[in-house]
């Protein structure tokens, strides 16, 4: 299972320099786990960058994966590991979901680098 996280997915929808490394993630759905904070960040950044077409075509695309919603149990995990690895709210959400789904987290997030269970792809730089 992959789990893609909002940068990962930000950085596929805008074809940007890393977007080949997690297109294989994002396009094999029936692996993917699609935590539903994902797809509020996701939407509400392409809602003001690219309007709300850009916007709508970005779910529909994320929904084809297995969405998870945040329940009781994922956020106390999410909880014990944002203070465990003093990550921030919606990064400690994404890292329960990945967890509990036994996935593979995707990921541009220098916070994320030296966890296990996660594939963290250095953002590429402009030149």
């Amino acid at each position: 299972m992959n789990c893609v996280d909002s940068s990962a997915w930000l950085e596929y929808f805008a074809g940007g320099p890393n977007a080949l490394i997690f297109q294989p993630a994002i396009e094999d759905t029936a692996s993917l786990v699609v935590p539903s904070l994902c797809l509020l960040e996701v939407a509400k950044r392409l809602l003001r960058q690219r309007g709300k077409q850009a916007a709508l075509r970005a779910v529909a695309l994320m929904v084809q994966g297995h969405v998870q919603d945040l329940d009781a149990e994922l956020a106390v995990l999410a909880a014990r590991l944002g203070v465990d690895h003093d990550l921030a709210l919606a990064d400690s959400v994404v890292l329960a979901m990945a967890r509990a789904c036994r996935a593979t987290l995707w990921t541009q997030d220098a916070d994320f680098a030296e966890l296990p269970g996660v594939r963290y792809i250095p953002r590429a730089r402009s030149s």
